[in-house]
């Protein structure tokens, strides 16, 4: 894919993710790798609303994160999406989405140390996953603003449990990824559909 390609697809899904309440304001980035020799890698652009992101609203950027194609600055995060590159070979596309439900669960279960969920038939829309049998762990990061040492954290814990799909910065948003720009977002919409239905089924039990 080139950078148009790659922007035109992942704007298609931001807009539904918009529209769904899990990337209200500016919140929220995505990316798809363009190239691996040398890596490079197509990115929203820092500040823009993920409900109408048009073909200017996306860069190209290469391993460290510096720009080659496109105006405007990559978010501070890009680095976390260079980190899951880096680390997962076969990863074609790196999401990331602020919600309601997963905010709440990444409080409550901060102290666990993960979101685990199992039980659920959505289970089977994650890759490999094959039985509603299946415990998902998603890890619980705490945030900070040292996007350097964020982003080793984040390789580190993607490193160490190599068979999770996702990861769940405090107080912040959900980050998984796919081998294509189709998986990741397929990850989205089950990390989120399941986020809600443990977060509303804990909630009537209280």
């Amino acid at each position: 894919m080139d950078l148009k390609q790659a922007g035109a697809l992942i704007a298609e899904a931001a807009s539904e993710f918009y529209r769904r309440g899990w990337v209200l304001g500016t919140s929220g980035n995505f990316s798809a790798v363009l190239g691996r020799e040398p890596l490079r890698v197509c990115i929203t652009s820092s500040g823009k609303e993920k409900g109408s992101l048009g073909e200017g609203d996306f860069l190209e950027v290469d391993s460290k994160g510096n720009v080659s194609a496109g105006n405007g600055r990559p978010s501070a995060e890009t680095s976390i999406h260079i980190a899951i590159y880096n680390e997962l070979k076969n990863c074609g596309a790196v999401f990331h989405t602020h919600s309601v439900w997963g905010n709440l669960l990444s409080d409550r279960d901060l102290a666990a140390g993960a979101i685990a969920i199992e039980g659920q038939e959505m289970l089977k829309g994650l890759a490999g996953v094959v039985t509603h049998e299946h415990r998902e762990e998603v890890p619980v990061i705490a945030n900070s603003q040292d996007y350097g040492e964020l982003s080793e954290t984040v390789r580190s814990v993607v490193s160490e449990k190599n068979k999770i799909h996702g990861i769940y910065l405090h107080r912040h948003g959900l980050y998984t990824w796919g081998n294509t720009i189709a998986d990741a977002k397929r990850h989205i919409e089950i990390f989120e559909f399941l986020f809600e239905v443990t977060g509303r089924a804990a909630s009537s039990k209280q």
